[in-house]
């Protein structure tokens, strides 16, 4: 196993890399075994965030309109990652959205992966639970604020420590960082002709939205007017040739 690493925990705001956001970043880079360096960062990802995902990691949308813009936090974060390899609980999930948002921003963003919950169902099959929660208490180890990026990631370094110790000898393999594949397909801003079209929608529905266009991906923008004309129904006397545009 490699003693330097950076191990990391994302905080986002649903389950798919392509259509939801990552909302705070927690890292440490560990070298020889040990933390030397910590990273975190909450995104002001534009959107309101979902009621489950605050009452979760008590995260708000007053907090995160505090946070970095998008390009800004993860141009600094694969600066911290450089090339080391990447540890997460459950890495390939948040390695799926860093990778989206490098395909997004232009950035590479190849990395090989340790994986605590890979190795934990391999060691500790009888345990009835892997979560990184459950696996702390099975450990003794402080979780600090579960669901809380660098307190997550603090934590999966630990446990990682205390399974090496319990089983590094016995199962080495297990250990080993391997090659982590997302296939993310680049997603373009949105289009002005959409922002028209949206913003003609909004007032014309007296839609309010703390939604910030700006942010919004064009298949974002194309999926919220068809939600709106499907709820509200399109402009009368609108051109179909302009409505055909809301998708260019």
């Amino acid at each position: 196993m490699t003693d330097n690493y950076i191990v990391l925990d994302t905080e986002t705001t649903g389950l798919n890399p392509a259509r939801d956001k990552v909302l705070e970043i927690g890292a440490a880079r560990i070298e020889q075994g040990r933390v030397v360096e910590t990273f975190e960062t909450l995104i002001d990802t534009g959107v309101p965030i979902p009621e489950r995902i605050t009452e979760l990691t008590g995260i708000t949308d007053a907090m995160q309109a505090e946070g970095k813009k998008t390009e800004e936090a993860f141009r600094e974060f694969f600066d911290f990652c450089k090339d080391l390899p990447i540890l997460g609980h459950n890495i390939t999930f948040d390695f799926s959205f860093l990778k989206q948002m490098a395909v997004n921003l232009g950035y590479s963003f190849e990395k090989d992966g340790i994986d605590t919950l890979k190795i934990a169902r391999k060691v500790l099959a009888d345990l009835p639970s892997r979560r990184l929660p459950d696996l702390c208490v099975h450990y003794g180890i402080d979780p600090g604020h579960s669901h809380r990026a660098l307190d997550d990631a603090l934590a999966t370094h630990e446990l990682l420590q205390r399974l090496w110790k319990e089983f590094g000898e016995k199962e080495p393999d297990a250990f080993a960082a391997r090659p982590l594949q997302y296939s993310a397909k680049k997603q373009s801003p949105i289009t002005d002709s959409q922002k028209g079209y949206l913003n003609d929608l909004l007032k014309y529905h007296r839609i309010d939205t703390n939604i910030r266009m700006e942010t919004m991906t064009k298949s974002e923008a194309s999926r919220m007017i068809d939600k709106i004309i499907l709820q509200y129904g399109k402009i009368p006397g609108r051109r179909k040739m302009q409505e055909d545009r809301k998708h260019v």
